[in-house]
């Protein structure tokens, strides 16, 4: 599986937090913003940074956002801007926005145009909102702690038509696998010694290092 591609629009403090902790976990990351010392600082940290108005839709058509797995809309004390920017990426093919808000009006309005979910700065971190992004089906994570989290990862294809027993998932990776979900099935105690299915999804616990590695290789 290719790497996940993110774009991020906004470097103030929210938007270059998450940039960067997606660059760091091996996420292919497009910055945009109008600050061109913005631009500068963080380019050598990111895959790509353009100096643009986040609005431009001539510029932004240009970009193949149709092709990222995500947006960032990290502008939330200009809303006018944050609405014309969820709408136009949306419109190029982006599946999934996330915008930063301040206040519950502007998270309304940036529901109504077309964001998948909104975020308060005050509530949410930069950072966690990135682990969350990276660790599988955007949100599903459960953060433990810094370094640890609990996660849905789906099941390799070396690992189809074997067991958890000869998998030893804990020896090889540091992982323990605390549930499965098959057909929209959870079993809390799986067999382990199952043959696993492609479609099959595993619950498991560890590292956040580890599962952001497995969640990128298929």
């Amino acid at each position: 599986m290719s790497k996940k591609e993110f774009v991020v629009f906004g470097l103030g403090r929210f938007g270059k937090s998450v940039a960067l902790t997606l660059a760091d976990s091996g996420c292919e990351v497009l910055v945009i913003d109008d600050n061109e010392e913005k631009i500068h600082d963080i380019a050598d940290s990111v895959t790509y940074a353009v100096r643009a108005n986040v609005t431009d839709a001539e510029t932004l058509g240009s970009l193949g956002l149709r092709n990222f797995d995500g947006a960032v809309i990290a502008i939330g004390e200009n809303l006018e801007a944050s609405v014309l920017a969820t709408i136009l990426v949306k419109e190029m093919g982006v599946p999934y926005v996330l915008a930063k808000v301040q206040t519950d009006l502007q998270a309304k309005v940036l529901r109504k145009g077309g964001a998948d979910m909104v975020v308060f700065p005050e509530k949410e971190t930069g950072i966690r909102i990135a682990n969350k992004l990276i660790y599988g089906n955007f949100f599903d994570a459960v953060e433990l702690s810094t370094t640890y989290s609990i996660m849905e990862i789906g099941v390799r294809e070396d690992w189809v038509g074997k067991n958890l027993v000869e998998l030893e998932l804990r020896n090889a990776y540091g992982i323990n696998v605390i549930g499965t979900k098959r057909h929209g099935a959870f079993n809390i105690n799986p067999d382990p010694v199952e043959g696993l299915e492609q479609d099959d999804t595993l619950i498991v616990i560890g590292e956040n290092e580890v599962l952001n590695e497995l969640s990128v290789i298929h």
